[in-house]
């Protein structure tokens, strides 16, 4: 009775006792660089609550609010140009660049052989490895991603834990007979503008609702899975 307890923890450490095949895919996204426009509808009531509160703050004497306005006259002033919101890449539609939709988060996605795709037929899908002999499955995720992108030192991987995961089931034109379970982890850009993406013969970056047009047959999926 004993050795039976002890056995499991004498065994080699594994995420699996079967033979089903597990997939480490990682979102990687550059999260916004600009602030996003404020909603018509928010942007209202913002402005119903300052005049509301307005009507109770205290007012402070003229000779007082005088001497402040008289304050800094002389000095230099810049003046201060706002950045363009839409950059080049958004009038070209270039979606592999990473200066376009500045108040969006942009998804990587690349186009090639995926595990699980129907033999010798690229698809568009996320970075990916085969979980192997890996310490954990996080670090299965962090090879696949420095296998597209060469480098992690402008990447952060938020936490050890899958965000989410799918078990995926072979379909009629695959050969594959067995299913498999896919474990999506989030990785972010950090002051980055530029990758050079390797292993895919395509790749894009993408909003959510973008996204959506590559990867139709888990929209649903995905659209739970992200939230903006």
């Amino acid at each position: 009775m004993k050795m039976s307890l002890v056995r499991p923890l004498l065994t080699r450490r594994g995420f699996s006792t079967s033979s089903e095949k597990l997939v480490a895919s990682v979102l990687f996204e550059r999260l916004p660089v600009v602030i996003p426009k404020i909603d018509p509808i928010v942007y209202a009531f913002q402005e119903f609550s300052f005049r509301w509160r307005q009507q109770y703050q205290r007012r402070y004497p003229d000779e007082f609010l005088d001497k402040s306005d008289a304050r800094g006259k002389g000095d230099y002033q810049i003046d201060y140009v706002p950045a363009p919101r839409v950059t080049e890449a958004d009038k070209t539609n270039d979606r592999k660049s990473l200066q376009r939709a500045l108040d969006r988060r942009l998804y990587l996605l690349l186009f090639g052989n995926a595990y699980g795709a129907p033999s010798g037929k690229p698809v568009w899908h996320f970075p990916e490895k085969v979980y192997e002999s890996e310490d954990t499955m996080r670090k299965c995720a962090e090879s696949a991603l420095n296998s597209v992108i060469g480098d992690l030192s402008n990447t952060y991987f938020v936490g050890n834990a899958p965000m989410a995961h799918m078990v995926v089931n072979p379909t009629e034109d695959q050969s594959g007979p067995t299913s498999f379970k896919r474990f999506f982890f989030k990785s972010q850009v950090i002051a980055k503008n530029k990758f050079n993406i390797a292993k895919c013969e395509d790749h894009v970056w993408v909003t959510k609702d973008e996204l959506m047009e590559y990867l139709p047959e888990q929209a649903e999926f995905f659209n739970k899975m992200i939230i903006s």
